[in-house]
């Protein structure tokens, strides 16, 4: 019960996070992003970036819900579900994000 309530709690922040992101908002709190000079922060969409993020973070809250849910039902699978699609999320952001160049801005 206590590994539930802990998930829930930690759920809430990655919420927050998700909402304040979907909205194209918070690039600031991207690790990466918010290193880079503001020349080369002028070169990538936030806002797609943003939003990009956004879903990834919806991804691994319901990961945590599924942990959480698992924990309070008993029931092993949830949580194997949750790891799995948490481990798919990290490896297809790792992909998506670093190949392609797909946040940078058109040059004029």
């Amino acid at each position: 019960m206590t590994g539930a309530i802990v998930h829930l709690i930690l759920l809430i922040p990655f919420l927050i996070f998700a909402y304040v992101l979907s909205k194209g908002k918070g690039a600031f709190l991207l690790a990466g992003y918010n290193t880079m000079s503001e020349d080369e922060k002028a070169q990538y969409d936030e806002v797609a970036l943003c939003k990009f993020m956004s879903k990834i973070m919806y991804g691994i809250s319901l990961s945590l819900f599924l942990w959480a849910l698992s924990e309070r039902l008993k029931n092993q699978i949830l949580f194997i579900i949750g790891l799995i699609l948490f481990i798919s999320l990290l490896i297809f952001t790792l992909v998506y994000s670093n190949t392609g160049n797909r946040f940078k801005r058109d040059e004029p």
